[in-house]
């Protein structure tokens, strides 16, 4: 018997001539069955974790504004004591490459486990088959629900699961845009009429999208339309932890008679119950080996476990496992590509960490006036600039505002600056230089902002002073 996972050849029979065959395979509504196990009472446990994170950060206040609000109107991005602005999105692109490499370190690791415990489409595709119990029965029960023609029973029962669909893809799109509106008003303004246009649009687009991917969709989208499924294979080798089933333990599969050794019989452990194939959010058969369609949920491990358990077998015939365990091979946990990808993770966090908390608490933007120069009451070579000062603390500041770069510059206009937490300031301010220490063309100048309060915190920013070509 082979020791690989073994693989079942798909390619359609060969056809007489003039016979021809349908290449697309019409969908198979999948009804799963309930279980229990180690591994759901897992999956459970973090996805009320993270339901609790989605649901109820918005509902945070932070001093006077949301916790985590992102006002794109102001663009001010507020998470929790930070406040960030459009020049800090280079953290934002930071956070996105930790985290694409932090999932590459767990699949090497342990397969699609982010797919079976915490994707969001699979959260929310595990709560949807939930109110299709609740409301249709287990999956015998669907099964012959939908097979019977329609009723004023059948008819309720599909109303009461569509409603529930549609009332839980609901409050995910209100809370959804509640982090980019505020959530108390937004409410409020949304039951009585008065939101905005753009606020019915986005909560009815991310209402029907939940509706559509967690109810209709399902295992289309991880089969289909996600991109993690395609490229999942080149990050798995030999000793990647992935949901499989035994087939040295399991074949020959047959069913096992009462008082007899089923050794004897020449029958493996695997009693065909398809139980495994019943509980698949994505209807696969792990017997079949390794499948793109597997989203790592172990949905089937707690199927398999319990039925061990009934007949008094070990657990494990389908189990968490790497193919050079299956091929009775020596797993190796630490090996060259994960040690590499942990590595390189845990650098980037170290350098998005020291950016975080080293970012500049004040910005300073200056922008030159459009004319060249003029002469002030003085008599003085004067150019005019406008300034703009960023607080991007939560606590108000006091600045100091300051120029350098020419003989006898001399600032005209507010030097004390007060921002408010998170605010900006917008002013002019005059520089000036005597006729006789003019350079001709334009010199560069340089803008010095300095905290009153925290002498260590200052920005600088340049810009150029234009005087006469000709002296």
């Amino acid at each position: 018997m082979s020791n690989q996972i073994p693989l079942h050849n798909v390619t359609p029979p060969t056809k007489k001539d003039g016979d021809t065959f349908d290449l697309y395979a019409s969908r198979e509504k999948i009804y799963t069955r309930a279980f229990t196990g180690v591994f759901r009472n897992l999956r459970r446990a973090g996805g009320l974790l993270l339901f609790l994170l989605y649901f109820g950060t918005v509902w945070l206040n932070w001093g006077e504004h949301q916790a985590v609000w992102w006002n794109l109107p102001a663009r001010k991005f507020y998470i929790f004591g930070a406040t960030f602005w459009p020049q800090d999105f280079i953290l934002l692109s930071g956070i996105l490459i930790v985290s694409a490499f932090g999932l590459f370190f767990v699949t090497v690791f342990a397969g699609r486990v982010w797919c079976g415990y915490t994707c969001p489409q699979s959260m929310w595709t595990w709560v949807f088959m939930w109110c299709e119990k609740v409301t249709e029965g287990d999956r015998h029960q669907r099964m012959k629900l939908d097979k019977a023609p329609m009723s004023g029973h059948k008819s309720l029962r599909k109303t009461a699961k569509h409603c529930l669909w549609l009332l839980i893809g609901l409050v995910t799109g209100l809370t959804f845009v509640g982090y980019f509106s505020p959530i108390r008003e937004l409410l409020v303004d949304f039951f009585t009429g008065q939101a905005d246009g753009w606020s019915y649009f986005w909560v009815g687009f991310f209402t029907l999208a939940t509706y559509a991917n967690a109810g209709w969709l399902r295992e289309q989208v991880c089969i289909h339309m996600c991109p993690y499924a395609r490229f999942q294979s080149v990050m798995f080798d030999k000793d990647t932890l992935i949901v499989s089933y035994d087939p040295r333990r399991g074949e020959p599969r047959g069913t096992h008679r009462k008082d007899t050794d089923h050794k004897a019989q020449g029958l493996g452990d695997c009693i065909d119950c398809t139980m495994c194939v019943q509980v698949c959010p994505t209807g696969i058969d792990i017997r079949d080996g390794l499948q793109i369609a597997c989203i790592g949920c172990a949905a089937c491990v707690d199927a398999c476990d319990s039925i061990m358990d009934k007949i008094e077998l070990p657990r494990g015939l389908i189990s968490y496992t790497t193919e050079h365990n299956l091929s009775g091979q020596v797993t190796h946990t630490l090996r060259p590509r994960l040690i590499a990808y942990a590595v390189v993770l845990l650098a980037m966090i170290g350098v998005l960490t020291s950016g975080f908390y080293t970012r500049p608490l004040v910005g300073l933007d200056v922008s030159k006036d459009r004319a060249l120069y003029r002469e002030n009451a003085e008599g003085r070579i004067a150019n005019v600039y406008s300034l703009k000062v960023m607080n991007k603390d939560q606590v108000d500041h006091t600045y100091v505002l300051d120029a350098t770069g020419l003989p006898d510059l001399k600032l005209h206009g507010r030097r004390d600056i007060k921002v408010p937490a998170g605010e900006i300031i917008s002013l002019p301010v005059e520089l000036s230089v005597a006729p006789e220490h003019v350079p001709p063309g334009s010199r560069e100048v340089i803008f010095t902002l300095r905290d009153i309060e925290n002498s260590d915190t200052e920005v600088h920013t340049q810009s150029r002073f234009v005087g006469p070509s000709i002296r």
